[in-house]
């Protein structure tokens, strides 16, 4: 019989293998079904065979009493259902203590948006040496391709096509996608790969795009970092992530006029319906710009 570790481990290797799913999802499987393992074994002192229906509520409400957000319970709920139906599918185990486990409602929340006028703020940065001249290259890039904070980072030299103005990322699913680049952000990619790059290279030479000060691959939280100090420099008040300059991307393109399956295909979203969500951002705005009118409010 194996072990409850074990089978994390089984699940995983089946996740990374025969599903191909990216190693930030990986990650998080990894992590929720740790946290899952170490509630029934420490807590309840259950091993993977032996938990039931009333063991897995316990664990959501000790996940509610640490104050986990709707979202994040329905994310570890989802998790564990697919950890479930694999040890079926090995017939590791016989009964699924998930199969009438509900995820909580969730409220959907708007994605937040920058304006353009905060855009053009946060890209406005001083030139003054490599790092800057990198920061603004990274700046306009995701703004001008609506890359994924972690497509970003994980671009080598060779996904830019500087001739036919395009970049090339690898998305969720393993899926690749060819996005257009804008002339703004062409300049800066130039400046900096021809130019300021080999001043962030180290010993050990890399194709990595974007380099941090150690000359290695930039990180996700390095690039919220930065993005964080520009902002504050700025004095731009709209709380804020990476992702944000995604969701700003989309939102003005749609406000421009582009259609909603073409944004779909830049964004690489599976389902129209995901990229939906931004009528409704647009919507949002125009109802608080109708109150402008004199009739409006």
């Amino acid at each position: 019989m194996n072990s409850f570790m074990e089978c994390i481990l089984e699940f995983i290797n089946y996740l990374q293998i025969d599903k191909k799913y990216s190693s930030n999802t990986i990650a998080s499987y990894e992590s929720d079904l740790n946290d899952y393992q170490k509630f029934m074994t420490e807590f309840l002192k259950k091993d993977i065979y032996h938990i039931e229906k009333k063991d897995i509520k316990l664990y959501l409400k000790y996940l509610k009493d640490q104050n986990k957000s709707p979202k994040s319970i329905s994310r570890r709920i989802s998790c564990i259902r697919g950890f479930y139906k694999f040890l079926l599918i090995e017939k590791i185990i016989a009964n699924n203590p998930m199969s009438t486990i509900e995820l909580p409602k969730t409220k959907k929340s708007l994605p937040k948006v920058l304006s353009i006028e905060e855009v053009d703020k946060l890209l406005d940065i001083p030139l003054t040496d490599a790092f800057s001249y990198r920061n603004k290259a990274m700046l306009e890039l995701m703004y001008a391709t609506g890359l994924r904070v972690s497509e970003l980072v994980s671009l080598h030299i060779h996904d830019i096509d500087l001739t036919s103005e395009t970049v090339r990322t690898i998305g969720k699913g393993s899926k690749e996608r060819i996005i257009p680049i804008g002339e703004i952000a062409v300049h800066y990619l130039k400046l900096y790969l021809n130019i300021y790059r080999n001043e962030l290279l180290k010993k050990e030479y890399t194709d990595i795009l974007f380099l941090n000060n150690h000359g290695k691959q930039m990180t996700r939280q390095g690039f919220f970092k930065i993005l964080k100090k520009i902002a504050k420099e700025k004095e731009i008040k709209t709380s804020f992530s990476p992702h944000t300059l995604r969701h700003s991307f989309a939102t003005h393109l749609l406000e421009n006029g582009a259609d909603l399956r073409s944004i779909q295909e830049l964004l690489g979203h599976s389902s129209i319906s995901t990229t939906g969500i931004y009528t409704h951002v647009s919507n949002e705005e125009l109802k608080e710009n109708y109150k402008h009118h004199p009739h409006g409010e």
